[in-house]
């Protein structure tokens, strides 16, 4: 865009409840919940509010790479929001200590959406937009927040784009081998022989056992001693293609870490490029680990932290509230077995996540819990949601891919990686991603129009 994002917004924060549940845990004690407003676009007290639900992570960085929400404000409008999620960014209701048990606790989905609730429904007083439609509008986890705001409070929200929302594979109705199929997937339709170069460096590393030569084939910082050091070093090693896989733009990305263009390409080209299997895994991991070329080496542990989501939970604190929802209600029993995938035997269960859990959190995950509370697929008594996904992310064959109502509509975008549809407009666009947008935007221009006139 011509002019930054960035001066387009202002950053506040909301007086929030702390346990919208229990009356006695917390009375009525709040903390300070951060989220970023323009009215830059708005028919003051007439146009709609376009409202993202907040995810995993900081929501600047959300706010930053949502670009699509803001030029449909303009085009309609209407007020935007980006609502932060409790327990990320700055929105940690117990400051430093809100990752000690039980502090911990009052992490939960059902808590995030009341905030929204409530957090929208006190905003639209203080702005006089009380006769103002509401749309809310998320990516990956913050798309199954847009739905669940839909299916729980349709008296607040006209309707929700769920973009890129797995809203199935984390209710635990997917197949544990999907992810890093779809992953493979990805670098095989590039190019077959990438995935064979892939298969055959890993089994390189394998067959390697020596724990002085993986650290110089690899560049690592330490020397690995352990069977727990070479399982992070494969970890590392996926997750790597696992991300190039979901941010597979056709343009350069600063989101989730700086990515080039096409980055499946450049791996597959890297891949493919020496004759050195291993020199080539190590530098194709480096396009995520080290895109600025100033480490030396790799510090294993700092730069990929293992944890309850197989597909990597981020760093920092942002990481300790994701391991803790993948703990809870987020079920992600994805495994790689190198049989339906390029990746190492990495196998993880219920039972392993269990004790994994029990032993990190104190908690056992309560399986199928989210697929009672948020319907999992039978979502027919439903209305008003579009779920989008891109044929290219992994995330995709675990949400809704065809349409269940005229107005349960699934669009799914050929050329698409992890929601390309909320990204601002771009000249490297794909044609189905432009389309895509269109039909979104004239859904949900239909959408406030039937809040408003009935």
């Amino acid at each position: 865009p011509g002019f930054s994002l960035v001066s387009l917004f202002t950053e506040k924060y909301f007086p929030q409840i702390l346990d919208h549940f229990n009356y006695n845990s917390m009375g009525n004690g709040t903390f300070d919940q951060r989220y970023l407003i323009t009215d830059e676009y708005w028919k003051r007290g007439y146009g709609p509010i376009f409202f993202y639900t907040g995810n995993e992570g900081d929501i600047w960085e959300f706010a930053l790479n949502s670009g699509f929400i803001t030029e449909l404000a303009a085009q309609q409008r209407a007020l935007v929001i980006f609502a932060e999620h409790r327990y990320y960014g700055k929105s940690l209701p117990f400051g430093e200590d809100s990752f000690n048990i039980p502090e911990v606790g009052l992490l939960t989905v059902e808590q995030a959406l009341a905030d929204y609730a409530i957090m929208i429904t006190e905003l639209k007083g203080q702005l006089g937009a009380s006769a103002c439609p509401v749309i809310v509008f998320g990516g990956s986890y913050g798309g199954m927040l847009s739905v669940y705001m839909r299916l729980r409070y349709p008296n607040i929200v006209a309707g929700a784009l769920a973009a890129s929302a797995p809203i199935l594979s984390t209710a635990g109705m997917g197949e544990p081998k999907q992810f890093f199929q779809d992953v493979t997937s990805d670098f095989e339709n590039y190019a077959p022989e990438c995935g064979d170069a892939v298969r055959g460096a890993f089994q390189r590393l394998q067959d390697l056992a020596h724990y002085r030569r993986i650290q110089s084939a690899f560049s690592l910082c330490q020397t690995p001693s352990s069977d727990k050091d070479t399982r992070q070093l494969n970890g590392f090693l996926r997750n790597a293609f696992t991300l190039m896989a979901m941010l597979d733009y056709p343009y350069s990305t600063h989101f989730m870490g700086n990515m080039p263009a096409n980055p499946v390409k450049v791996a597959c080209d890297t891949m493919l490029g020496g004759d050195d299997l291993l020199q080539a895994l190590r530098d194709t991991a480096g396009i995520v680990y080290n895109s600025t070329g100033d480490l030396t080496c790799f510090d294993l542990y700092t730069l990929y932290v293992e944890c309850a989501d197989p597909t990597g939970c981020g760093l920092g604190f942002n990481s300790l509230a994701w391991d803790y929802q993948a703990c809870t209600e987020i079920e992600m029993c994805f495994e790689s077995n190198n049989v339906t995938d390029m990746f190492p035997v990495m196998p993880f269960t219920v039972k392993s996540r269990e004790q994994y859990c029990s032993k990190r959190w104190g908690v056992i995950p309560r399986l199928g819990w989210l697929k009672t509370q948020f319907w999992g697929d039978a979502l027919s008594t439903a209305s008003n949601i579009i779920f989008s996904n891109g044929d290219l992310d992994p995330w995709a064959n675990g949400g809704v891919r065809k349409s269940l109502s005229s107005s349960l509509i699934a669009i799914n975008i050929s050329e698409g990686a992890h929601h390309l549809d909320l990204r601002g407009a771009n000249d490297a666009d794909p044609a189905s991603v432009i389309k895509a947008r269109k039909m979104e935007s004239d859904t949900i221009a239909q959408w406030v129009k039937m809040e408003r006139y009935g």
